[in-house]
């Protein structure tokens, strides 16, 4: 009664005045309460109903009992009161809070937990951290209050987790989204926790994010491919990683997302039957043979289906491995899971044929998130390829759990593991960070993200590299030294330049020179960071080494009196240098020998005029490009035909040529202010959408009816006379499109080619393909999505 007292005093008896934070004090009055009983927190809860509605309190308190019963992993003496006390004061801390689909803002912490304890499988720290995850960035506590209340570990995470004030700038201008990235990820180092919760964070804004406006939903969905889930994937967690992929694909690509899923949804009843006819005689077998053993079976995701057909450029109907199922066996103790995963690949592939070119073994060396299995494809009974993963109980646990579920099995003696080396990737990547946040970003996506290579050492021992590593990426990781010290490569015993890009199963030797040194041109060739900050470190320590030695000169030649700043001046308005180092440097390198600097000493310095001009000054202010008018992102942009009817021009990016009927985005350029119209999968709108999400807005077209615009179709097939003349008929005169250039070439029979046309919608386009593709030989034609 003390406390519900002591509360009340503090929240409900203020005066009612226009100076009085009554929301403060309300803060105050929980932060004094936590101090003297720290363990009622859910009194207070009690308390303070004068904000919502009995329906708003029920949806809470239900919520929040569907966290606390479904609880794993917590199961310690006060982990519960621990939770129940966080929970409180997020309550209270948000109370008067709603988010923009209208439920109260308490309901996505409470989310938020549930994903981090039940789907990812983290604890009672995760749980707390999840449910006060958003407190110090959107109310009066601070880092310090939740480190009074919860210890240092917590606020740690709490730390980690907030946001960067929107106060925040930088000299380069960089992106404030992409600082909060970089923000996020240096914690890795201490704490992986933050990055999970931040992966549980956004799965349930994703899930929720119809409420958004679309330029908001855009900007999220768009960092959401970009980073999080390719984040998710490194770290194992298979099924938020695609459920993050599908989610952003629903938002960015709404009307295809839906035709695919509408697809899938007809067939359902046709691919679980074949599922079920599929699996029947692998279960008898496995039976048989003793093993314990669950079976399920699935169509792909929308969107993996989608980047198939992007790939093979076919329709859905022609998407023919769609379909996968999974074995999850309990193994026999006396048998190792890697043989009895290649027993139960035996036995399948004496029930149905395998596709060779399709098997992924990742039993005998796991990926590096950790993951383990044995996938194969093989002919099902219909003519269909299905995709068979077979995994043990363990392996599974980690598929879905990832990081939580590899420590889980992970023992003290337990050899580092491919996860243990990633994490230490990135941890060396995050010593060596560059200066631009966007520049860093990027940099972190290439080099953990990227597809990688195995090549092999002299000795055998296997090196993971990402694609597109060079034998100078391969010598840096070998060691430092080697890199430095590198001139050439033996690539499979054939002597190559040290920037020979490698492919997976080469076996390189790194030859080596003592006069060896690394210039700023190796940078060329490197591709790793790793490689990258090495080359960096060794150009810098030469750099001080050379500036050193052509001070030693300078003192030489001068006296004492002599060597002053204003000497130093003199010497660099005479040989055009334009500071200190720049002519230490030289003098250190003898491009200036000491003769010169005694002779050019006598001679009277040039007369230099020094201007210093500060951007986005004076009278040119209203012109500095670097600051845009806003646009109101409320509205969709209207990608008008006359220029003149639009508030701001726009202009169509050059990297994926969209047309009226593409789905599209559009970037409000920081340069001319100008906004660039990408296609919505655009892989640069993508980056953009995670770098620079506020510059993003809705646009959306006008009818193009005057104004035409630039694609191109490719095709080929059997060449035949005439055939080139009914193309051109079909294109010209049945359909009027204008033909601005052709390029057709026939070999052995077959002709192929690129068309580029003048038209005003996809519509039109798809009409002129659909005819094309009726005329007699022609093998295939589609719509060129990217040229210069």
């Amino acid at each position: 009664m003390f406390i519900i007292s002591l509360y009340k005093t503090f929240s409900f008896s203020l005066p009612s005045v226009n100076n009085i934070n009554v929301s403060y004090w309300k803060n105050k009055a929980i932060r004094i309460i936590f101090a003297l009983m720290p363990h009622q927190g859910l009194f207070i809860f009690m308390a303070n109903k004068d904000v919502f509605d009995e329906e708003d309190v029920r949806r809470i308190n239900a919520e929040f009992e569907s966290l606390m019963s479904n609880l794993r992993r917590c199961n310690k003496p006060g982990d519960r009161e621990l939770i129940e006390k966080a929970f409180a004061l997020a309550n209270d801390a948000h109370w008067n809070m709603r988010r923009k689909s209208g439920e109260p803002y308490i309901i996505h912490p409470i989310n938020v937990a549930k994903i981090a304890n039940q789907e990812i499988g983290l604890g009672t720290t995760s749980v707390v951290s999840s449910l006060l995850h958003d407190i110090v960035e959107d109310t009066d506590y601070t880092v310090a209050d939740i480190e009074k209340v919860f210890g240092a570990k917590i606020s740690l995470i709490i730390n980690g987790l907030t946001k960067i004030s929107g106060t925040y700038k930088k000299e380069t201008s960089a992106s404030m989204q992409a600082e909060n990235f970089r923000r996020m990820l240096l914690t890795i180092s201490d704490d992986l926790r933050v990055i999970l919760i931040k992966i549980a964070d956004r799965l349930h804004n994703m899930r929720t994010i119809d409420a958004m406006p679309e330029h908001k939903r855009m900007k999220i969905a768009g960092e959401t491919v970009f980073m999080y889930a390719p984040l998710a994937h490194r770290l194992g967690l298979y099924t938020i990683k695609s459920e993050l992929e599908d989610l952003s694909f629903r938002a960015r690509q709404p009307q295809v997302y839906n035709e695919i899923a509408a697809k899938i949804k007809h067939g359902e009843k046709k691919s679980t039957a074949a599922i079920n006819r599929f699996s029947l005689p692998i279960i008898e077998k496995l039976t048989e043979a003793g093993f314990e053993f669950d079976i399920s079976g699935r169509p792909k995701s929308i969107f993996s289906i989608w980047k198939k057909m992007q790939a093979k450029n076919v329709p859905f109907e022609e998407i023919y491995d769609m379909l996968a199922v999974r074995i999850v066996f309990k193994p026999a103790p006396s048998i190792p899971e890697k043989t009895q995963c290649w027993n139960i690949y035996s036995i399948i592939t004496d029930l149905y044929l395998p596709k060779p070119d399709r098997l992924r073994d990742w039993v005998s060396r796991p990926k590096p998130n950790g993951y383990e299995a044995l996938h194969l494809t093989v002919m099902g009974p219909e003519g269909r390829w299905i995709e068979v993963q077979v995994r043990s109980e363990r392996m599974d646990e980690i598929a879905e759990r990832g990081y939580a579920a590899h420590w889980k099995y992970k023992g003290d003696e337990s050899p580092e593991s491919e996860l243990d080396k990633w994490i230490k990737k990135i941890s060396h990547i995050l010593e060596n960070q560059l200066e631009d946040p966007v520049e860093f970003l990027d940099e972190f996506k290439m080099n953990t993200f990227s597809t990688e290579i195995m090549v092999f050492t002299p000795k055998g021992l296997l090196i993971s590299l990402p694609k597109g590593a060079s034998a100078l990426d391969f010598a840096y990781e070998i060691h430092t030294e080697i890199g430095n010290k590198a001139i050439g490569a033996k690539i499979n015993y054939k002597l190559n330049p040290i920037g020979t890009i490698l492919s997976s199963g080469d076996q390189v030797e790194i030859i080596t020179s003592d006069i060896a040194k690394p210039d700023s041109g190796w940078l060329n060739y490197a591709h790793t960071s790793k490689a990258k900050a090495s080359i960096m470190s060794a150009i810098r320590t030469q750099s001080r080494e050379i500036i050193q030695k052509g001070l030693k000169i300078l003192e030489s030649q001068l006296s004492k009196s002599e060597l002053t700043g204003e000497t130093v001046k003199k010497l660099c308005a005479v040989f055009e240098m334009p500071s200190r180092n720049e002519l230490l440097t030289n003098i250190g390198l003898e491009n200036i020998t000491p003769d010169e600097i005694r002779k050019n000493l006598k001679k009277r310095a040039p007369f230099i005029k020094w201007e210093l001009k500060l951007p986005g000054s004076g009278k040119n202010r209203k012109s500095d490009k670097s600051h845009p008018a806003a646009v109101d992102k409320k509205e969709s942009f209207l990608l008008s035909e006359n220029p003149e009817d639009a508030s701001y021009s726009y202009t169509i990016a050059k990297c994926c040529n969209p047309i009226p009927g593409d789905e599209v985005t559009g970037y409000h350029s920081p340069g001319d202010g100008s906004i660039i119209i990408h296609k919505s999968r655009c892989p640069e709108a993508i980056r953009l959408m995670s770098n620079e999400g506020n510059r993003i807005i809705a646009v959306k077209w006008a009818i193009h009816k005057l104004n035409s615009f630039k694609a191109r179709i490719q095709m080929n097939g059997i060449d035949r006379i005439g055939v080139i003349n009914e193309i051109t008929n079909i294109i010209s005169a049945e359909l009027h499109v204008n033909i601005s250039g052709i390029n057709l070439a026939v070999n052995n029979g077959i002709f192929e080619g690129t068309i580029d046309l003048d038209t005003h919608h996809t519509k039109d386009l798809d009409s002129l393909i659909l005819k094309i593709s009726g005329i007699n030989g022609i093998e295939n034609v589609k719509r060129v999505e990217e040229y210069p």
